[in-house]
């Protein structure tokens, strides 16, 4: 058995975790001046990019589950930023738009993107190696995501267990 395989410091999931943290620290007061939080802040990247979307749409843009994303989206509802409104061709579909508090709220935030990438920038990650970074990243996201969908078909309800 290798122990140093079991050292936290050669752990890229404790690296991962420990930079989504920082990081989400990071835009925490620039975010609290307007009274949001950082999942909040996301739903509003995903609104402002496309506006009128179903939860579905955002969820999966999100990287989450409809039953995270719903009560965050009541909770924004509540602060006047969005409107949840029944679909017109699919009743069961809920469609979330941005109110004009949601759509301002982009012009009092429009320093955050810069402000948060001026604090990660350093030594290894400069403006020129950002792309890299970012195909990195997203290569690693989604070999997990198919690696989450191919357990989650293979747990489905339902499945002949006795197949596998």
């Amino acid at each position: 058995m290798n122990k140093d395989a079991f050292l936290l410091d050669n752990q890229l999931c404790f690296r991962l975790y420990t930079a989504s943290r920082l990081l989400t620290q990071a835009y925490h007061p620039l975010l609290s001046e307007q009274g949001l939080t950082y999942p909040q802040y996301l739903v509003l990247l995903v609104l402002w990019e496309k506006d009128a979307q179903p939860v579905n749409d955002i969820a999966k843009r999100l990287c989450l589950e409809t039953n995270t994303v719903t009560p965050l989206l009541q909770r924004m509802e509540k602060e006047g930023i969005l409107i949840r409104k029944k679909g017109k061709e699919d009743a069961r579909q809920i469609i979330v738009h941005l109110t004009p508090l949601g759509k301002r709220l982009q012009e009092s935030l429009c320093d955050v993107p810069a402000t948060v990438g001026g604090t990660v920038l350093c030594k290894s990650v400069t403006p020129e190696t950002v792309p890299d970074l970012f195909r990195m990243l997203d290569d690693i996201i989604a070999r997990l995501k198919t690696q989450t969908e191919k357990k989650e078909q293979r747990d489905r309800p339902g499945r002949d267990r006795l197949t596998r």
